[in-house]
């Protein structure tokens, strides 16, 4: 079988920050392709070895996840967002995340990591973000998803 590497490099990236979060704040997103009226989107992130995070959220829809490259580090949290349980994921691993899961935290490993997330909606609603005790401050659609990328991607 003919291998074919796959490149990051070829894709535009949004980096993500958040100075004002009590921990650091900072991955990489690039949508691969979209269907909102569907209600699915397909995504990279990454994150580097600098120990970045995704702020606190959950996924409110199914979500298909593939490891592509190094680690994907997820701590679960729990009340007044203490962390309750910790997995690691490598390249080459495959996750399910049933709608309505729990808040969580997420991160890669000491190299970094690359991770494919398929996200599947019937609402259009991706994801919801809590801050430091878990407190619900927003949620994120497919549609502003998309916009953002658009507006803000390298």
């Amino acid at each position: 079988m003919t291998q074919h590497p796959f490149d990051p490099a070829r894709y535009r990236w949004r980096e993500v920050t958040d100075p004002s979060s009590p921990y650091l704040i900072r991955h990489d997103y690039t949508i691969l392709g979209h269907d909102v009226a569907a209600g699915t989107l397909d995504m990279l992130v990454r994150w580097s070895s600098d120990g970045g995070h995704c702020p606190i959220h959950r996924h409110v829809g199914t979500t298909t996840i593939l490891v592509l490259d190094g680690e994907q580090h997820l701590w679960d949290l729990g009340p007044g967002g203490t962390r309750v349980r910790h997995r690691v994921r490598r390249a080459g691993d495959y996750g399910l995340t049933r709608a309505e899961a729990e808040p969580h935290l997420e991160n890669g490993g000491a190299t970094g990591g690359l991770v494919f997330f398929g996200n599947h909606s019937t609402d259009g609603v991706l994801y919801e973000f809590f801050d430091q005790e878990l407190n619900l401050v927003g949620s994120v659609t497919i549609a502003e998803l998309v916009a953002d990328f658009e507006a803000n991607a390298g």
